[in-house]
């Protein structure tokens, strides 16, 4: 099962473990156009402005699948590299109950504040009821969305690659479908799309709960559902909460800061909002496949770590950062070369189209950039260096955004609002490097001097 982790050539094994993440990562970039496309087929912008305003909230429900996802892949990762399996099964099977609890936490919270929500996320009297019917059936369906889009993060960690993906795949295979049927067909406008969703992520819990249960009548030692496995030390949930929290807190803080973009951009009216939307969902492509091949790399480094392979390690990150450079250059060229093409695709009016396919132009400058962040940001996850990924991950979308999003608005308006997304991650990719190397020196101090080994561990 641990092969690919114990393959020679490197390059092989960034591909075999980020492929299918990237795959599964694709699916959910289609289904999330697919609900863009379907709702934009009613040709009101009110109804894009409103998904374009509740994607942030589902993003922060999902950060909490990361928490025990993203945290509990580092973990179990590393505790395969140790050779400790028994404590690994104890990890899985504690994450699943967490995110089946939180899960439920979510939807209970969610319907008794939902008006709250809608104006925190910027709904306005054009729209707001448009957003009240999308939020509703989200949290609704918050159990299944954290379940399901945590446990394709246990799976990889666990040697389950093919399954996440395919996971992943069915989930959202149902939920275009459903987009079709309830927007279209039904007219049920975004209420259709958000229903679509939690339908979508509730077929996917059940074939991973399914896989789960083969699993455990294969005698695999990594999966559990007993209680019994819940008495673990409190080391196990201390290290996966510290390592997923900062996993979350970068999803909440991308859903947060979108937020406050979509506030600003709110300014200028609805078909702004709604020629933002449709540009930023295009450029999620480079950005989510960037987060996938990061995502698929992470067990890698955290097998090596755990396994002391410290060269295979810096091998592994000089391969993921050049494959995700190159990757995110392909993207910048092409949506440079046929952004109207493609916002032409969601939208209708010819105005909105040029609009959206300039806001497009721009927020593609920075793709390159990504293959740096996020395999940086994957590294220190991996590590179980929870500071730094958090550190980045505060400087992506708090200390270089926000200040970055009211400067240049005030400076050059819509368009400048637009430009500080790829403003921030140029910058931020320069600052990574610089955190990465600094690590690796006091990496390299550390061996060289054994002395500050013990102090490192008396630390």
């Amino acid at each position: 099962m641990y092969n690919v982790f114990e393959e020679k050539n490197i390059q092989k094994s960034i591909v075999t473990l980020g492929i299918p993440t990237m795959l599964g990562t694709l699916a959910t970039l289609i289904y999330n156009m697919a609900d863009t496309y379907f709702v934009s087929m009613t040709n009101n912008p009110a109804q894009i402005a409103a998904v374009t305003l509740c994607t942030p909230i589902l993003l922060i429900i999902m950060s909490i699948a990361s928490i025990f996802g993203m945290g509990g892949n580092s973990v179990i990762a590393r505790m395969l590299g140790e050779k400790k399996s028994d404590q690994a099964r104890k990890c899985i099977t504690f994450c699943n109950y967490a995110m089946a609890v939180s899960g439920t936490f979510i939807l209970v919270l969610g319907c008794m504040c939902i008006k709250q929500v809608a104006s925190f996320a910027g709904a306005d009297d054009e729209n707001v009821q448009f957003t009240y019917d999308y939020l509703k059936w989200i949290f609704i369906g918050a159990p299944v969305i954290i379940l399901s889009n945590g446990m394709v993060h246990i799976f990889r960690s666990g040697g389950l690659i093919k399954e996440a993906t395919i996971g992943i795949v069915i989930g959202n295979g149902v939920n275009i479908v459903l987009d079709w049927v309830f927007i279209v067909l039904m007219g049920k406008g975004t209420a259709g799309a958000a229903l679509a969703t939690s339908i979508g992520f509730l077929c996917s819990t059940v074939y991973y709960s399914i896989c789960m249960v083969k699993e455990m009548f294969k005698k695999n030692e990594l999966y559990s559902l007993s209680p019994k496995d819940l008495v673990i030390a409190p080391s196990i949930p201390a290290n996966v909460v510290k390592i997923g929290i900062p996993g979350a807190l970068i999803t909440v803080m991308i859903g947060t800061s979108n937020i406050l973009l979509n506030n600003y951009i709110g300014l200028y009216g609805s078909d702004a909002v709604a020629a933002y939307g449709i540009a930023y969902k295009i450029d999620m492509f480079p950005i989510m496949l960037s987060v996938g091949l990061s995502q698929g790399v992470a067990p890698l480094m955290g097998y090596c770590y755990g396994a002391g392979h410290n060269e295979k390690l810096k091998k592994v990150m000089k391969y993921a950062t050049a494959d995700g450079i190159v990757l995110g250059g392909l993207f910048t060229a092409l949506f440079l070369i046929t952004s109207p093409i493609l916002t032409g695709v969601l939208l209708y009016d010819n105005e909105l189209i040029a609009v959206s396919a300039s806001f497009l132009r721009v927020l593609s400058l920075s793709a390159p950039c990504l293959g740096i962040i996020n395999t940086i940001t994957a590294y220190f996850q991996a590590l179980g260096k929870a500071g730094n990924s958090l550190l980045i991950t505060m400087m992506r979308n708090i200390i270089l955004f926000i200040p970055g999003v009211f400067f240049l608005n005030k400076v050059f308006g819509l368009d400048g609002a637009i430009a500080a997304q790829p403003v921030v991650e140029i910058i931020l990719a320069v600052i990574c490097i610089m955190i990465y190397l600094g690590n690796s020196k006091e990496k390299t101090d550390i061996v060289k001097n054994p002395q500050r080994i013990k102090n490192s561990e008396a630390a």
